[in-house]
């Protein structure tokens, strides 16, 4: 294991200290950062916290900016240019995809017997 030497404020250090040996645990899930930005779980958050109707439901996709962004990752993932941290991402996306999918295929059944 590598030493580190820091300077930190005493505050921080006195914060520090009470942490003990779970300080390099607690950095390394500060280096983490999530595959996509707060804002697009947000969105689709908001979406569901709106106790969606089934017909919202079926019609809901993505802001024009995460289509914009997902044809960019698959113009790299074509060129074989993704980064690790794209690569993330686009899995990421393809999560939501499925759970998105899974979510309009559960309301399919209560929007075809209301149009019947």
């Amino acid at each position: 294991m590598a030493r580190i030497t820091l300077e930190v404020p005493s505050e921080l250090s006195d914060q520090l200290e009470l942490l003990g040996d779970r300080l390099p645990e607690l950095l390394a899930l500060s280096l983490q950062q999530p595959a996509l930005p707060a804002h697009i779980y947000r969105y689709i958050l908001n979406f569901l916290a709106s106790n969606p109707t089934p017909e919202q439901i079926a019609a809901f996709g993505p802001t024009p900016e995460m289509q914009e962004r997902l044809r960019t990752l698959l113009a790299r993932l074509r060129a074989d240019e993704l980064t690790e941290a794209e690569r993330m991402e686009l899995d990421e996306y393809e999560r939501i995809e499925h759970l998105v999918i899974m979510l309009k295929t559960g309301s399919l059944p209560y929007i075809t017997r209301s149009s019947a």
